[in-house]
């Protein structure tokens, strides 16, 4: 579960910069994406599903203070070194460091994971620390579609031998690595596509948009389908 959480964040616990303060002069614009989308010539457009961001409360915290106090929090330091405390709205879970560096998962949205990460510097402010605001960073975003067919994993992982792993007897799922947008997307036989890795939502939805004709050529025909198409002319 922390490994998953924890994934994506590009400098892991020890770097997460990211601040909360509600009395900070100097917070960051909001996350939320100003460019349009680009164009779906596909019509499928992938559904954020988890994003993750890191900010820093300024201030050295007392983690066993915090997990007497809190509601919601958990702390074994045994088993890692940060409280683990979550709410409903959104349903969210943070990650608080000794530090006062905070990861936040699970928002659905930029601004969710904003949201999220103010209220858990409040619950923080409450138990009298002096937390602030600040650095907020969305680290990674997830996003997942359907393509409605099912791929032929084989021939792609062969023709895109540079980008693609595909190991079928660890991994049911095709990795392929796009270079730009830097973009990790999970491609499955069932046509189902999980990708990961971006910092702006439109870096998802472009790697959708480019990887769609690559599983178009690729897409598995029905049994008779490809019978027919093997039987030559008579």
């Amino acid at each position: 579960l922390l490994a998953g959480m924890l994934a994506g964040t590009s400098a892991g616990a020890s770097s997460s910069t990211t601040a909360l303060v509600p009395t900070d002069t100097a917070t960051e614009p909001a996350d939320q994406p100003t460019d349009q989308p680009p164009t779906s010539l596909s019509g499928i457009r992938p559904i954020l599903q988890n994003i993750v961001a890191t900010c820093n409360l300024g201030i050295a915290l007392d983690l066993k203070t915090i997990a007497m106090h809190a509601r919601n929090a958990e702390y074994n330091p045994k088993r890692f070194s940060a409280v683990i405390m979550r709410i409903r709205d959104p349903k969210t879970t943070a990650l608080i460091f000794k530090s006062g560096k905070m990861v936040v998962t699970g928002a659905k949205s930029e601004e969710q994971a904003r949201q999220a990460a103010r209220k858990f510097a409040r619950i923080v402010q409450k138990l009298d620390f002096p937390a602030r605001f600040t650095d907020f960073k969305i680290q990674n975003m997830v996003g997942s579609c359907d393509v409605k067919f099912p791929i032929r994993l084989e021939g792609l992982a062969y023709k895109h031998s540079h980008y693609s792993s595909y190991e079928p007897e660890l991994f049911p799922g095709l990795i392929y690595r796009m270079v730009q947008p830097k973009i990790v997307l999970l491609i499955f036989v069932s046509g189902k596509v999980v990708l990961t890795g971006g910092k702006v939502r439109n870096e998802i939805f472009s790697a959708f948009e480019q990887i769609y004709p690559v599983l178009q050529e690729f897409r598995k025909l029905p049994a008779a389908a490809a019978a027919t198409a093997l039987t030559p002319a008579t």
